[in-house]
């Protein structure tokens, strides 16, 4: 195996290791939130931990300098990557179940397509079109099945659950195509550190009672665990191994891994009895990855890859 290929692996690696990470924390979260820890309180538990790993591990490496102006960029960049997509998500799962939650992040690059043919002038292809028909379509079946099975207040929740997880898609979007010089600009470690550091100061006013009337003696070991694994797995590997995947593959390939999350979160969510798994959830799954699969064979013909 030559270099070359051996860079390539990596990227595989990396971004299967993260999408994994990222399906268990659905079903995690959910099971934490069943308990005392609110979803503020967990969004908070995430952020501060996040930002003083983050913050640790850059003691270890060459330190970046970052103008002021810099730093007000990183500020409004963690309102959108962070702030109003991990904290708004969460909420999501706290009102949903994790199959639904996890089904609506595969419709990521779909979003991230309609913005950038606003912002961006990048034209959509017939492919392209049908592709978002038909991720849309697995869309509808999600919210659809879970008002029928659901009902009343209930399935209220859900829509609320799904709107919320759909909102914070939108602002990851947004994050990308708005924010993609300034992420060249730095490495991953100075870009999180700070914008993680920011998004806590912007949660902490508003969690710090919920966070302090927890009873941590009374929380169960498994709780911890689990919480632990959402700060250093689901968080702090994750955006560690993005960049290897983003660098070492073609973007239309590392965004095709977004696919994993929901398999993970269903495993997992059924084995701990968190969510049942049905026909129409498969089938919401399977055209929201013939979606996704449609729009980026378009972009890599395009881009003269396919």
């Amino acid at each position: 195996m030559n270099y070359r290929s051996n860079k390539v692996l990596a990227g595989h690696l990396a971004m299967l290791t993260a999408n994994v990470a990222w399906g268990l924390m659905s079903p995690m979260s959910k099971s934490v939130m069943m308990g005392e820890v609110s979803a503020l309180a967990l969004v908070t538990f995430r952020m501060v931990g996040a930002a003083g790993v983050f913050w640790l591990t850059s003691l270890w490496l060459p330190r970046e300098k970052v103008p002021r102006k810099d730093l007000l960029l990183f500020f409004v960049a963690a309102l959108f990557a962070i702030v109003f997509n991990q904290g708004v998500f969460m909420m999501g799962i706290s009102h949903t179940s994790p199959i639904n939650a996890s089904i609506v992040t595969t419709t990521l690059p779909l979003i991230t397509m309609l913005i950038a043919f606003f912002y961006l002038k990048e034209p959509i292809t017939w492919k392209k079109m049908l592709g978002i028909a038909i991720g849309g379509a697995g869309a509808v079946i999600i919210i659809v099945n879970s008002q029928l099975n659901a009902g009343g207040v209930v399935g209220d929740r859900h829509l609320l659950g799904i709107t919320l997880c759909f909102a914070a898609q939108f602002s990851y979007a947004l994050y990308f195509v708005l924010f993609k010089g300034l992420v060249s600009r730095y490495s991953p470690v100075t870009l999180m550190k700070w914008m993680f550091l920011f998004a806590a100061c912007c949660y902490l006013p508003f969690s710090w009672q919920q966070v302090s009337v927890i009873d941590y003696s009374a929380l169960p070991a498994a709780t911890y665990g689990n919480i632990i694994f959402i700060v250093l797995g689901s968080t702090w590997l994750t955006y560690l191994l993005l960049p290897t995947g983003q660098k070492y593959l073609r973007p239309t390939v590392a965004s095709m891994y977004n696919n994993v999350q929901p398999i993970v979160a269903t495993v997992v969510a059924v084995l701990w009895q968190l969510d049942v798994f049905n026909g129409l959830k498969a089938l919401a799954i399977l055209l929201v990855v013939a979606g996704v699969y449609l729009v980026n064979q378009s972009k890599a013909r395009e881009a003269g890859q396919g």
